[in-house]
């Protein structure tokens, strides 16, 4: 209840904030009550008005474009308000003794520090130290431009300026109604008059893009002591078929309060995007959820969790997360798996025919030797060339000399020994589950080899003692296919049907759908639909590695 209160304050405070800067804005331009005006000019003996009408406007802008970002939460955006609601009750007073606006303004300001606390999102550093600096470099450049504009230009205006004055003309036109009486003589006069607000306002502008930016990665996501101490959680607790992928290098982590469970996302601009759920004891697990809300939260980003389960849609949601059901995993019952009857002659005739032509399939357990991998290289650089794309990130692995040495290999090899196509396959720690990862093979290959490989790989697990094999994600199926189903999902399912032509989401689907799997759904689990676009756009840019252009190639 406290959380939704100190919501609706953020809220209210953000908007109160718009508001007051479009009254600033009005303010400036509207001329003060002749006898409030007349007051001021009898005790002060300078014309202080036009000062006051010129910092009511700068300060009615900034504070406009500053409640988004209050709306944020961010940190910086509070102690710039604060500042620019000191600056405004003092402007409005000075400009016409507009005690009226002032007080809204400091209502405002008591109403900030009042939830000064719930102001906790950072911006990020580097970009606020530089903000900064832009600032600084901002005013320095922009007196120096009209400073010498005005030095140099004097032929288009009225007056000659020495130094000393093309200063006091450059300030002018900032702190004065009528900019001093400038009076341009030529076209290109009055065009570098303007230009000064437009240099000043776009580097300004920019410096306060800097100070409010979000929190950015740099360098390595995680340190070494943070990936041992998540490898040990996944090791002891993973039993999903992303567990393995967590451990990847492009993954950072959240480690929950009780620092039994661990999150492994990547942040990519607004957004934060973890691989699946949380991995630790299940009584760890709304902890861990609402930590990494508040993680986000305080480096302003938004948090989703990418294919997660259905065990946990009702923690999400009581936490305030919304689902999305994204496809299915085809996962294969070994126990219950078999080639025999006549529904599987096709499978049965698929093994007998690369029997016959002197194919075999072969276990490769890690590490993997040089020649090997060398072998493997060639089919998958390949493949990639076939496919005009790159290499999927985040929720696959990706062709690494590292990675493809460390995993157990199954080749397709001709009676010659020639690899046509390969698959590696990754353990999931606490599941007696085995999951698929790279799929590859040479463009001209034997129809049937993937099946070939495939049956291959059902059978020796099954003689290990897995129960199940995990085919991996089959994109949007079985998405908005009930009546019930969200809005949002028949959306996905129309695009499911639409796009097929191009992105063959059917026929993935299809080709799984044949070994008889059992489908679980999977979701993405995010803040809200506002939102929703950042996020997706976010886990877009994780999976391609930012190549965006690639990841929208259609499947060849």
């Amino acid at each position: 209840m406290l959380v939704n209160k100190t919501k609706i304050g953020i809220g209210i405070t953000a908007i109160l904030t718009a508001v007051t800067g479009i009254i600033n804005l009005l303010s400036a331009v509207t001329p003060g009550l002749e006898d409030r005006v007349q007051w001021l000019e009898d005790i002060f003996p300078i014309d202080v008005a036009q000062y006051g009408h010129f910092l009511t406007a700068i300060s009615g802008f900034f504070l406009f474009i500053l409640a988004l970002n209050l709306w944020r939460r961010k940190r910086v955006a509070w102690l710039l308000t604060v500042i620019l609601l000191g600056v405004s009750i003092v402007s409005n007073l000075i400009k016409g003794l507009d005690i009226e606006e002032s007080l809204v303004s400091f209502v405002l300001l008591v109403q900030l520090f009042w939830l000064r606390k719930a102001f906790t999102a950072e911006s990020d550093r580097p970009s606020v130290a530089q903000g900064f600096k832009v600032l600084i470099a901002a005013l320095l450049f922009t007196l120096a431009y009209g400073t010498a504009g005005f030095y140099l230009l004097d032929t288009h205006y009225h007056v000659n300026f020495s130094l000393r004055e093309a200063i006091l003309q450059t300030l002018a036109m900032f702190f004065t109604d009528d900019n001093n009486g400038l009076q341009p003589k030529t076209p290109f006069g009055k065009f570098f008059a303007d230009s000064i607000y437009g240099v000043g306002g776009v580097t300004v502008i920019y410096a306060l893009y800097m100070l409010l930016r979000p929190v950015l990665s740099r360098g390595s996501p995680a340190t070494e002591a943070e990936r041992l101490k998540a490898k040990e959680i996944v090791e002891k607790y993973g039993c999903t078929a992303l567990a393995r992928f967590t451990l990847f290098e492009d993954k950072s982590y959240y480690f929950s309060p009780s620092g039994q469970s661990t999150i492994a996302y990547v942040p990519k601009g607004r957004g934060a995007i973890a691989l699946g759920d949380p991995i630790g004891p299940m009584e760890d697990l709304t902890e861990a959820i609402r930590g990494f809300q508040m993680f986000c939260q305080k480096n302003d980003w938004y948090p989703g969790f990418y294919q997660t389960l259905p065990n946990h849609l009702d923690t999400y949601r009581q936490l305030g997360f919304k689902s999305l059901k994204i496809g299915e995993d085809a996962i294969i019952d070994l126990k219950a798996f078999s080639i025999q009857g006549k529904s599987n002659k096709n499978l049965r005739n698929a093994i007998n025919k690369f029997t016959k032509m002197g194919y075999k399939t072969n276990f490769y357990k890690p590490p993997i030797s040089n020649e090997l991998y060398g072998k493997l290289k060639d089919v998958s650089d390949e493949w990639l060339k076939h496919t005009q794309g790159s290499e999927k990130k985040f929720s696959l692995g990706w062709f690494n000399e590292a990675y493809i040495k460390d995993c157990e290999i199954i080749t397709v090899e001709t009676d010659k020994g020639d690899v046509t196509a390969f698959a590696n396959v990754v353990p999931e720690y606490q599941s007696n589950e085995i999951t698929i990862d790279l799929m590859r093979k040479r463009q001209e290959v034997e129809t049937g080899t993937m099946d070939f490989l495939f049956l291959s790989m059902f059978s020796h697990f099954k003689d290990r003692g897995f129960h199940g094999f995990n085919m991996g994600l089959s994109a949007l199926s079985g998405v908005g296919g009930d009546k019930s189903s969200p809005r949002l999902e028949k959306v996905l399912s129309y695009l499911y049907k639409h796009l097929n032509q191009f992105y063959n989401f059917q026929g993935l689907h299809f080709y799984k759908d044949k070994f008889n799997p059992n489908w679980e759904p999977r979701y993405l689990v995010y803040p809200n639909n506002r939102v929703l676009p950042d996020v997706v756009i976010s886990l877009i840019r994780a999976d391609s590695g930012d190549r965006i252009l690639d990841y929208f190639k259609p499947e060849t």
